[in-house]
């Protein structure tokens, strides 16, 4: 017989050991946790997500299938989204990314000019704040369509803040900035939608 096979035998592989009762228990109850925080997460942003998909979108039935899948990636990796800086942030980006993805797919443009009027009809914070600011301003519509071309922190930022109503707080939850950036951000937007505005009424118009 050979060298190899004077070797001791060597130790036989131990079967896979099954989970104690107790493993079990703490394990669903990890679960439990887990499903908990995500409802408590949901409960708090789902309304505004709905909100914001419909101004993309253009339809309620679009916006809660866009929500719901981007709800059910979240769910299935909710342990990684938990381990983010910023929770807020991290959703709102997953949200965006699904709202781009079902833009994309149906080769469609997001669609705020159309849908804005109908969810801040009694929300006019920002066209009156440029008007006093600019004296520039005739026409809502023309408003949501200047929105839409604004680079995409400031076109967030508006958004949240005067289409959805949310606060400055809020808007940097949300975005994952500084409050101080997000008035910097909206303070850039404001100026920016004042000078295409005033550009889009021609000369003579505006504060002179």
């Amino acid at each position: 017989m050979g060298a190899e096979d004077d070797r001791p035998p060597g130790p036989a592989t131990a079967p896979a050991k099954s989970p104690t009762r107790a493993e079990e228990a703490e394990a669903d109850d990890g679960r439990r946790r887990l499903q908990l925080s995500f409802d408590a997460f949901d409960a708090s942003h789902h309304r505004l997500w709905l909100r914001y998909a419909h101004t993309q979108v253009g339809g309620r039935e679009a916006a809660q299938r866009v929500v719901e899948d981007a709800c059910r990636h979240l769910m299935d990796h909710w342990v990684h989204a938990l381990r983010q800086p910023s929770l807020t942030a991290y959703a709102w980006t997953v949200l965006k990314e699904h709202v781009a993805r079902w833009l994309s797919e149906r080769g469609r443009l997001p669609l705020l000019a159309e849908t804005a009027a109908f969810h801040a009809a009694a929300r006019k914070t920002l066209l009156y704040e440029l008007r006093d600011e600019f004296a520039v301003l005739e026409g809502e519509m023309e408003l949501y369509g200047a929105i839409s071309r604004l680079p995409e922190r400031q076109y967030d930022a508006v958004v949240l803040r005067y289409v959805l109503g949310c606060s400055e707080e809020e808007v940097a939850g949300y975005l994952g900035f500084e409050t101080a950036v997000v008035r910097s951000h909206i303070r850039y937007a404001k100026r920016r939608l004042a000078r295409e505005l005033r550009t889009a009424q021609g000369p003579g118009t505006g504060d002179g």
